[in-house]
Parts: C-alpha cells; sequence; structure tokens
C-alpha cells in the first residue's frame, strides 16, 4: 500500500511540473471570446529580449501562475517583431518590413505599434470583448505579475482611478503565489 501511495505521489508531481500555459494566438483568442468570454492575457515578446526568456522560466512556469492564467484568461504569445497576422477591431496588422534570416532586432510588428508598448516584455490585458484594457511594462515575478492578474480578473482595476488608489491597494493585497516554480 505504501507503494501505490508512493507511486500517486511521484506521478502528480509529474503531473505539475509538465503543467503549462495554454498558450493561442490572439486570433484564437478573440474567436474563442465570442463563445465564451473570458479576458486575454497577452505576454508580448523579442527573440533577443533577456528579461522576455526570464519572464518565461521564471514567471510563467509557476504552477500558481499557470493555474490563475489558465482558469481566468485566453493567454497569448506574441512576438512584437514576429509575421503573424493579428485581426482586431477590423484591421489586420501585419509586419510587411519584417526581414527573414536577420539576427538580433527586427522591425517592429504593426499590431506591436498599434498598443504603444513602452517596451519587452509587456504583459497586455483585453476586455473579455476584445477591448484594450492596459499594458504593463518589464519582467515580473509571479508575486508582481499576481497583483495585476487578479486585479484585472475581478474588474478590480475599474476602481482604480488615481495614484492614492493604486498605491493603497497594493499595500492591502494579500499574495497568495509563491515565487519559484513548485509552490504546491
Amino acid at each position: 500500500m505504501k507503494y501505490i501511495f508512493l507511486v500517486v505521489i511521484l506521478l502528480s508531481t509529474a503531473t505539475m511540473s509538465a503543467q503549462k500555459i495554454n498558450w493561442v494566438t490572439m486570433d484564437e483568442a478573440l474567436a474563442a471570446q465570442k463563445e465564451t468570454p473570458k479576458k486575454i492575457m497577452m505576454d508580448v515578446y523579442t527573440v533577443w529580449c533577456g528579461p522576455c526568456k526570464m519572464l518565461d522560466k521564471n514567471t510563467f512556469s509557476n504552477p500558481d501562475v499557470i493555474e490563475y492564467i489558465n482558469e481566468n484568461y485566453y493567454a497569448v504569445k506574441f512576438n512584437a517583431e514576429g509575421t503573424e497576422s493579428v485581426t482586431h477591431d477590423g484591421f489586420t496588422y501585419t509586419n510587411p518590413n519584417y526581414q527573414e534570416g536577420r539576427r538580433g532586432r527586427n522591425t517592429t510588428h504593426f499590431f506591436a505599434d498599434a498598443l504603444k508598448l513602452q517596451g519587452y516584455p509587456s504583459i497586455v490585458f483585453f476586455e473579455d470583448d476584445g477591448a484594450l484594457i492596459q499594458a504593463v511594462p518589464g519582467y515580473k515575478t509571479p508575486k508582481q505579475l499576481e497583483v495585476y492578474l487578479k486585479m484585472i480578473a475581478s474588474d478590480e482595476y475599474l476602481e482604480i482611478t488615481t495614484r492614492e488608489r493604486w498605491q493603497e491597494y497594493q499595500t492591502k493585497f494579500k499574495h497568495k503565489f509563491k515565487e519559484g516554480k513548485s509552490s504546491k
């Protein structure tokens, strides 16, 4: 009996560590919203961006982050210098100046320009009807990202209209996410 219990524990641990965010394209997320409305959380990255890679390694691999995003958002991974076309608000955005095989930085995708991003990585949130909420620039730890994920999923962000209210919200916020890759 002890061995069966040990096998079950090992299998559940292996399943947890294999858990990943269910990434989709922006067009897939917008289409899914028509069937099941849910907000979108978009990770806007570039291939040359070190903090973008840290976000994948340290934050998007965290079990608390993975579980919360998969439950509450459509998760989109978007290369701000890639070639994917995105249709948003009736307009199709592309990257016509993309240079195949170019090393380092490439041209910025028109959708990234339309979002008026201030740097990479940026986490961009959209309403459950596809309307832009806000972009949050920079690398975030699981605990730093938790504030935004929960505030936006619960619509509490609608009540935060001043810098003072934002400071108060952050001060009162009770973190539940643990840092690191294994928190369960």
